[in-house]
């Protein structure tokens, strides 16, 4: 047994070892960093068209607010983001919010955009 256990230490002591084993951690690290900016970035863009959006309409319905900062600002907060989308977050914040309904709100954006 005692010969077995050196056998299995040698082989994983060469694995660790091995310059391929840590090119494959580094791979899979640079692979990790850039799927966090991709999505940091895609955060940030959909942070700074949604609360434009707002901004310019003057107002935010209380869902809107809610999934705003929910699934956009607080993961790309959590990712480091910071610059612009923070103050456009903070802009958004400050908005009044209207208690209108989807299809009210849908109708008004999209007479926004006809403008």
């Amino acid at each position: 047994m005692p010969h077995f256990l050196e056998i299995v230490l040698t082989i994983f002591g060469s694995v660790v070892a091995s310059s391929g084993f840590w090119a494959f951690i580094q791979r899979k690290h640079d692979k990790k960093n850039g799927t966090i900016t991709l999505l940091r970035g895609m955060a940030h863009n959909a942070i700074i068209d949604n609360g434009m959006k707002y901004i310019d309409r003057g107002w935010v319905t209380k869902d809107e607010y809610e999934d705003f900062i929910k699934y956009l600002y607080e993961p790309y907060d959590t990712l480091g983001g910071n610059g612009l989308a923070k103050k456009v977050f903070e802009m958004v914040s400050r908005l009044p919010m209207k208690n209108v309904g989807i299809k009210e709100t849908m109708k008004i954006d999209s007479q926004n955009c006809n403008k």
